[in-house]
């Protein structure tokens, strides 16, 4: 006899084709070509057996569905500063909307797996939250309040209280910002259970606003005191056996240039002529790699660290002082150990040869941005007292002149042709404070990028761009660290399209190569307009996001097709893995072992993340302070922001952005129009839009949650 078919799974079967949809038997034998009673019979009591094991279930008598599971989807939470929620999954193009109450305790930045609610418009996707897979921290920065005998923390970064027990309190009290720690969450409770760690200081201070950003990003205060034994210990001495393993560049003449205030100096350039037209250049890096060796406990604290925190009083190094100012520093008249990038180049930027490798220099001379920039434009050997880094005036060496001058002329070269090939220019005002004694802003300040500025930069794009070129262009594509950028996002571009039209501008978005040019010339055309910095930002936003991988796809902002970070290993780790690897492929044919490589790169591109928003925060805090001095003033501004609730204004000379909420804009009734970007008024017609010059009074600001407000001076 032939074998009996088996009815469970082809019931099974068709059951979980009708999506939860649900059937009768007839219907089932129906689709299952069953026509004689005996196996109609059959099915009938099959059903009954699967109901009762749980395996399908009855909706109405006699009526059998399976029920649909729903699918459960992973990303990561995102929640604004109004306390909205998106999620971020690789599964969506787009975020996804997430109200609070279906947060189901995950915080800002946790790893959760979600599931999406139903929704009359299908394109506006909205989800819930189904567990937190992954916290994003556990280390929270809180201000307590006691509310009768309980405990509160209130944290800006969550969306409910902290509950904190008296024996939690350490020596806390009422009003005090706070580092606290979630212990637990139980599950009759609303509130989270936290235990103090430290106590940060009174909110509003310096200090205390300062270590309360540095607390929110998780930025180390300090090195473990084990850390610091280990890097002091490093020997400073460079053996003979040393040297004779490296390219000698002792001799030859070599000099740094490096913003004023600057303490680790980890590039110099060398210079030698060899013809009228030809000459060597040297771009000389610390190294790093040679004093940290793979899996040390420096190493390790380098690798968590990934990159250095430039805050706007202090810095978070990425390694202890004696490493980064000391041992690996390229300080004038000292032998230091450095890894190179070695090019024969035409006076007119065009490389000829290239060399990498190990090699021993010694800095003749350390320069300021200001004093290369004088010797630069003014072809003046002399420096006046009043830029100078000795506070003297004093001559410089002709040989160094003579290398200077024809090291600029050869970088304008390259920095021209760079920019003709498509490499997008972007010259956004940055600010820089001049601080007190107590670490105060005193004054804001513009920065300038200059020619200076623009020799070094040319010069370490050579170095990036030919050391990833060197091993990117091999037959064998080994593992390597890439900088890549990809192409701009469009939704974004269409948006600065749109913008930069109603200010009187055109973009020509037909191919990438027509996207570059035309947003370089609209660089150079909104210079020294209102919008100018409203423009440079939207033009920034509207990039993808550089990132660290071993895929690579090319930098579209630079216009390179091969691109790495091989010349701040003080201050970066991806350089410290690039010189590693570079040697590696420079002394063996082997494959190193990268198994985990990319996955260290995203760490690498998270901590600079996360370094870009604590530096901003710092940026931002020290923006308020210093305007708080001028409330009841009057400035001018331009709109640079637009939505429901208000309009955002960038104050022209402090490039401090405040806010003007709309039921606060005078003369009339305004609405939002977000087809336009626009605040339109009700009666008056008036408009307020992107880019338009306005006159405003400061009437408020919050130390705390780093706020300006402003008011609109009617006309």
């Amino acid at each position: 006899m032939g074998k009996k078919p088996d009815r469970n799974n082809s019931i099974l079967r068709v059951l979980e084709q009708q999506n939860g949809k649900p059937l009768n038997y007839k219907q089932i034998c129906s689709r299952l070509s069953i026509q004689d009673p005996s196996g109609r019979n059959h099915i009938a009591k099959t059903l009954k057996k699967l109901k009762l094991k749980g395996l399908v279930l009855e909706r109405e008598r006699g009526r059998y569905y399976l029920e649909v599971k729903k699918n459960n989807f992973e990303g990561k939470l995102d929640v604004n500063q109004r306390g909205n929620g998106y999620l971020i999954s690789e599964d969506f193009k787009d975020d996804i909307f997430i109200e609070q109450r279906h947060f189901n305790r995950a915080f800002h930045g946790d790893i959760v797996s979600f599931t999406l609610l139903p929704t009359k418009d299908k394109r506006k996707k909205q989800a819930t939250i189904v567990e937190v897979l992954k916290r994003d921290k556990t280390q929270y920065v809180g201000t307590i309040k006691k509310e009768k005998d309980v405990f509160l923390a209130f944290s800006k970064s969550i969306n409910v209280p902290f509950i904190l027990p008296k024996d939690n309190l350490g020596n806390s009290r009422d009003g005090d910002r706070v580092l606290i720690t979630l212990e637990e969450w139980k599950k009759k409770s609303n509130y989270p259970q936290g235990k103090v760690l430290e106590v940060l200081g009174v909110p509003g201070a310096h200090d205390t606003e300062i270590h309360s950003i540095m607390a929110t990003h998780g930025l180390p205060w300090r090195f473990d005191k084990d850390i610091e034994k280990k890097a002091a210990l490093l020997p400073k001495e460079i053996t003979t056996e040393e040297i004779a393993k490296r390219k000698d560049f002792r001799k030859t003449l070599t000099f740094t240039i490096d913003p004023k205030d600057a303490k680790d100096f980890d590039d110099a350039l060398s210079f030698k002529q060899i013809s009228k037209e030809v000459f060597e250049i040297g771009i000389h890096i610390a190294d790093v790699s040679h004093y940290i060796q793979p899996g040390s406990d420096l190493d390790k604290e380098a690798y968590e660290r990934a990159t250095s925190v430039y805050l706007v009083d202090r810095v978070v190094p990425m390694l202890p002082e004696k490493l980064s100012n000391d041992v690996c520093s390229l300080r004038p008249k000292e032998e230091k150990l450095t890894f190179s990038a070695v090019f024969e180049m035409t006076t007119s930027g065009e490389v000829l040869k290239q060399w990498f490798g190990r090699t021993i220099i010694v800095s003749n001379a350390r320069f300021s941005y200001e004093e290369a920039q004088y010797v630069i434009t003014k072809k003046n050997k002399e420096i006046p007292a009043e830029i100078s880094l000795t506070n003297k005036s004093y001559s410089i060496e002709n040989d160094i002149y003579e290398s200077m001058q024809l090291l600029h002329h050869a970088a304008l070269k390259r920095r021209k042709n760079r920019l003709k090939k498509g490499a997008i220019n972007f010259n956004k005002q940055e600010i820089k404070f001049e601080l007190d004694k107590e670490n105060k802003p005193s004054q804001i300040l513009l920065k300038e990028s200059k020619e200076a500025n623009h020799l070094i930069e040319e010069y370490m794009l050579l170095a990036n761009e030919y050391v990833a070129k060197y091993i990117g262009e091999r037959k064998s594509s080994p593992p390597f660290v890439y900088r890549v950028h990809a192409e701009p996002d469009e939704e974004k571009l269409a948006q600065l399209a749109r913008i930069a039209f109603g200010l009187g501008y055109k973009l020509n978005l037909n191919s990438p190569d027509l996207i570059a040019k035309s947003i370089n010339d609209l660089l150079v055309k909104s210079k020294n307009k209102p919008e100018k910095n409203l423009l440079d930002t939207l033009a920034i936003r509207s990039m993808s996001k550089a990132i660290y991988t071993t895929e690579n796809i090319g930098h579209y902002g630079l216009h390179f097709t091969h691109y790495s970070h091989f010349t701040s290993p003080i201050r970066r780790y991806p350089d410290v893995i690039v010189h590693r690897l570079l040697q590696h492929y420079l002394t063996s044919e082997s494959q190193p072992k990268t198994d985990d490589l990319e996955q260290k790169l995203r760490h690498c591109t998270d901590k600079e993340i996360l370094a870009t928003k604590a530096e901003r925060d710092s940026i931002k805090f020290m923006q308020v302070q210093y305007v708080s001095k001028f409330i009841g003033d009057q400035f001018e501004g331009t709109i640079s922001g637009v939505t429901e609730r208000g309009v955002f204004i960038e104050l022209v000379h402090s490039k401090c952005e405040g806010f003007v909420r709309v039921k606060d804009i005078p003369d009339d009734y305004f609405y939002y129009d977000a087809s336009q970007l626009k605040m339109i008024g009700q009666r008056t017609k008036k408009e307020y839009q992107l880019g338009d010059p306005i006159h405003v009074e400061l009437i408020k600001t919050d130390l705390i949650k780093r706020q300006i407000e402003l008011t609109i001076i009617a006309d």
